[in-house]
């Protein structure tokens, strides 16, 4: 489950215990809320600290200059054959 996920788990915790007012027989959607609150939360703590544990921070490469190379024309050699 992603970010993504967990946001949405939280989001749907937070409609079903303050939003609501529906009434089932025998679930208390309150407690639906706060558990899938505490679920979003916990999934949302994992994951940060599993990206976090993915960054890794690679050195800078070295730059390495070419010295310019001379091409000697001279109208013998074209550079096709020695």
């Amino acid at each position: 489950m992603g970010l993504g996920g967990c946001i949405i788990l939280i989001a749907v915790g937070a409609i079903l215990t303050f939003a609501t007012d529906w009434h089932m027989k025998g679930v208390d959607l309150t407690v639906v809320g706060v558990i899938l609150m505490a679920v979003g939360l916990i999934g949302t703590a994992t994951f940060s600290g599993i990206a976090r544990r993915r960054r890794v921070v690679m050195p800078p490469t070295p730059v390495v200059e070419e010295e310019p190379r001379h091409h000697h024309v001279d109208g013998y050699t074209d550079g096709y054959g020695v």
